[in-house]
């Protein structure tokens, strides 16, 4: 005699599913609404710092906000925040591939232990401690490498040193690269430590090298991850403000070798100018800030768009 079949049960939502995704749909709907208030208070006052400029706001090479009438431009701004954050991603994302690829697949567990977590505290170093070391140590200690530079490919123009203190947009660069380089490295060593142990075996079965199975394997599984890490990185390098302000030998002016004092970067300008800013200065600053912003913004939407074209494969072989 068959057992009676039972009535299927009702899909039934809990009470702490329903307040767990309501709370979940309003912290997504409120930081919206917090990003399009910051969009709409910059473009209000950087609408009126803009109305009152003299000057040209993407082209003019000057920065006097606090005059009568107002002339500033971004121009300076913009190329020394994008060369120097171009230079810290160009030293900073290899290096940390490497160490990550160390800690997670060749390095000792003990030691990779011991190294992660000496990578984790470097990123919670705060701003300014490696500001102060790259006023006192960093720079003084740039001469001879400048100096190399300079005899080697000064003919460039690109690396041609003058012998002045070594405070130019290549000292911020490589302080900015040592600044990222632990971010980039924890998220990404993490990442790799997600790969599918099926992958990797797999490949090993089939013969392959532990080089050829980091390339076959976890560098594709990784590669999304390595970009979301690159950006956080470049997020901290667009950004930053008081290691590039101790550094930084500030000038209005595009000077073609990146070994010479000049230059200037979004936070960097709004760190110095704020405090002896009037009204339209502080203006004319968040004009600014509204440039880094948008920048910030199309930096990780590209990101974005990239790593949706780029869907890893999951699971096993």
């Amino acid at each position: 005699m068959g057992t009676p079949a039972t009535a299927p049960r009702k899909n039934t939502v809990r009470l702490g599913d329903r307040v767990f995704s309501g709370l979940s749909k309003g912290s997504g709907i409120a930081l919206l609404v917090i990003m399009a208030a910051i969009a709409v208070f910059l473009t209000i006052r950087a609408a009126i710092a803009i109305a009152h400029n003299e000057g040209n706001f993407l082209t003019t090479f000057q920065w006097d906000a606090n005059a009568s009438p107002p002339v500033f431009g971004i121009a300076v701004l913009l190329f020394g925040t994008v060369v120097s954050s171009v230079i810290a991603m160009t030293l900073a994302v290899p290096v940390a591939i490497g160490i990550a690829l160390f800690i997670s697949h060749y390095a000792p567990r003990r030691l990779a232990g011991i190294i992660g977590y000496v990578v984790d505290l470097l990123a919670a170093v705060p701003s300014i401690i490696y500001g102060l070391w790259g006023a006192l140590f960093l720079v003084p200690h740039m001469t001879g490498l400048f100096d190399w530079l300079d005899r080697f490919f000064g003919w460039t123009g690109i690396f041609a040193y003058d012998g002045t203190p070594a405070r130019s947009l290549m000292t911020v660069g490589i302080l900015l690269a040592i600044m990222i380089l632990p971010i980039i490295t924890s998220v990404t060593r993490e990442v790799f430590k997600q790969t599918p142990k099926a992958h990797e075996e797999a490949a090993l079965a089939l013969g392959a090298t532990r080089w050829e199975v980091i390339r076959m394997t976890v560098l594709p599984f990784g590669r999304s991850g390595i970009i979301s890490a690159s950006m956080l990185g470049l997020g901290r390098a667009l950004g930053e403000t008081m290691a590039v302000a101790t550094v930084l030998s500030p000038s209005f002016l595009i000077n073609a070798s990146l070994l010479e004092s000049g230059g200037g970067t979004f936070a960097q300008n709004i760190a110095s100018q704020f405090k002896e800013a009037g009204s339209m200065g502080r203006d004319a600053l968040i004009a600014s800030g509204l440039v880094l912003f948008v920048l910030t913004l199309l930096v990780n939407g590209a990101a974005r768009l990239i790593i949706a074209r780029r869907k890893e494969y999951s699971g096993s072989l």
